[in-house]
């Protein structure tokens, strides 16, 4: 079975290339562009890792971490920080479920090695 990844992010073009990254390495990617729908979508999709933006319409990504890190559901589930905020690094250090942080714009590469240590290799199909 493919491990299933969640990518949060409110840029129509970076959903698009980190599902388009993913999927190639054979993970299943479900994507979600707003704080408001991140929550259910969250709870519905069931990942095994969610790639988490900073600035989103909504709720921002922080707001959604604190939510994510108090509730027994989620609490477990890594996380993968993705924006163009490099500042805001500081903020999600002290979560220790916070397994990645990457700023934009970054490598492919980069981003898929990081999935890979967070969640191990994709199964082949």
């Amino acid at each position: 079975m493919s491990k299933r990844v969640l990518v949060i992010d409110d840029e129509p073009e970076m959903l698009n290339l980190v599902r388009y990254t993913l999927e190639r390495a054979g993970y299943e990617v479900s994507t979600c562009d707003n704080g408001r729908q991140a929550w259910d979508t969250l709870l519905k999709s069931k990942p095994d890792l969610l790639v988490l933006d900073v600035m989103l319409p909504g709720i921002d990504g922080y707001s959604l971490q604190i939510k994510i890190s108090q509730d027994d559901q989620t609490k477990a589930l890594p996380i993968i920080v993705l924006t163009a905020l490099e500042p805001s690094k500081t903020l999600f250090q002290k979560f220790p479920q916070v397994v990645g942080f990457m700023t934009k714009p970054f490598k492919t590469d980069a981003l898929l090695e990081t999935v890979e240590k967070a969640i191990g290799k994709a199964s082949p199909n």
